[in-house]
């Protein structure tokens, strides 16, 4: 497909590079001359200097004859603007990235009467996402699949959980072969897709996938009895602060906000008339300490700053909050994150990238079946995908025992009938079947047929 992405940022070059690598034709505009340099040493696109809100840059991008224009600029109003212009010079498909809450009510007007075909807020679904983490405790990572009847589930192995110490083999017999599975295993920051032998260890993240209900099973046959938290401290009253506070205010959890700018503590007690806010200094450890940090059941640091982020976070841990959240943008941080006491971190650009990467990957002209589901996880090193199987696929009724399948792909979920299987080797694929698979390979899957050898 030829894509034209107007905004080289994070967001921009993230998707640019994944897109790229899918061999789609990727045209990337912005006015940034070492943002566009950056992009043309490192990645195989076309530069285009211009602003995209500007018809002379789009016609010289080719958007008339486009697949998809992606706006992911800084500012809404031009992402909206190029979203608009790239329509009416002749683009099948455009995305706009609009981040003001100003607009998040009227993000279907907006669709509608600029025909903008997918609209999406980095901060809202990054919020969404958080609020998943808390209301599963036990999670460090958290993705649904499958109308929301499926989920994965990212947690670390502690040495009081049953299965710590033992083989997959091993653990499913000790657990009575609870249909859930163990896809992945991320081991001193190296993540395998793991067989009955592997050996799951203390300090492992490890990933299952299976039924919310036998989920929770898993959860509570290991030895963890978690009860939900009712209390949370958040620091960071921006975007992301205000988007989750309002969600998890409608579950009823008492929400207390620290937020340093006077102004927007003003705002913010207009917007949430429930919740708590101060108006301090988030790092300040004294401050944290009088607003009874010790106390509190989850603790999540969303300031524009990761350093800060990151040490509010440890201090939070230290202090015994059984649950700690981070919000971390850049990507160099992961493997430092990975060895520190941090239950789990979020990247709203990396969110934003992969939505509607899912979209675009989607739309690619499949054979075998069509993506419904992407999610990265183990910090972007694997990722969960969800096909519904045409009959065009290869190797229909077959055994999976009998099928070359790559390595480093797992097949992790059959959906046949409205019947969840996890499968075995003499499980196969048919014709309708929804199937979830996880994947470490370097290769991206496309298509159901991309994930077998021949």
């Amino acid at each position: 497909m030829k894509i034209v992405i107007a905004g080289g940022g994070k967001v921009g070059f993230t998707l640019a590079e994944n897109l790229a690598s899918d061999n789609h034709d990727i045209y990337l505009i912005d006015t940034n001359e070492t943002v566009l340099k950056k992009a043309d040493d490192m990645l195989d696109v076309m530069c285009i200097r211009g602003n995209g809100g500007s018809v002379e840059t789009l016609k010289s991008a080719g958007v008339d004859t486009a697949d998809v224009v992606i706006a992911v600029t800084d500012r809404d109003e031009l992402n909206m603007l190029c979203c608009l212009m790239a329509k009416k010079l002749g683009a099948k498909y455009t995305v706009a990235r609009i981040r003001d809450p100003e607009y998040s009510g009227e993000a279907s007007r907006i669709k509608h009467d600029l025909d903008i075909d997918m609209v999406i807020n980095p901060e809202n679904t990054t919020a969404m996402r958080i609020s998943r983490l808390i209301r599963f405790p036990q999670a460090i990572d958290i993705d649904v699949f499958y109308r929301g009847q499926i989920e994965l589930v990212g947690f670390k192995v502690e040495e009081s959980d049953l299965i710590a110490g033992l083989s997959i083999a091993e653990a499913q017999k000790r657990l009575g072969d609870l249909p859930v599975l163990f896809c992945a295993i991320e081991h001193n920051g190296v993540t395998s897709i793991p067989n009955g032998s592997s050996v799951i260890e203390t300090g492992d993240k490890a990933y299952v996938i299976g039924e919310i209900v036998n989920v929770n099973d898993f959860f509570r046959n290991i030895g963890r009895i978690e009860h939900r938290s009712r209390s949370v401290i958040i620091t960071g009253g921006g975007r992301v602060g205000l988007y989750l506070a309002q969600t998890l205010s409608r579950i009823g959890m008492n929400i207390k906000i620290i937020e340093s700018n006077y102004a927007r503590c003003a705002r913010l007690c207009e917007m949430l008339p429930k919740a708590l806010i101060v108006n301090g200094d988030g790092t300040d450890q004294e401050l944290l300490a009088s607003e009874n940090l010790d106390k509190a059941g989850v603790f999540v640091s969303l300031t524009g700053h990761d350093e800060d982020n990151l040490v509010m976070a440890l201090y939070a841990k230290s202090a015994g909050v059984p649950k700690v959240i981070a919000k971390i943008t850049r990507q160099n941080y992961y493997g430092l994150v990975n060895g520190l006491n941090v239950d789990s971190v979020v990247n709203p650009k990396m969110i934003t990238a992969y939505s509607i990467l899912r979209k675009i990957r989607s739309m690619h002209n499949t054979q075998g079946g069509h993506m419904e589901s992407l999610f990265q996880i183990a910090n972007g090193s694997a990722e969960a995908i969800e096909f519904a199987v045409h009959s065009d696929a290869k190797h229909l009724g077959i055994p999976l025992r009998e099928l070359k399948i790559k390595k480093g792909v797992l097949v992790s979920v059959i959906v046949r009938r409205g019947k969840f299987i996890i499968p075995k080797g003499g499980d196969h694929i048919e014709d309708g079947d929804d199937i979830i698979i996880v994947t470490t390979g370097s290769v991206p899957i496309l298509d159901v047929n991309d994930m077998y050898e021949d």
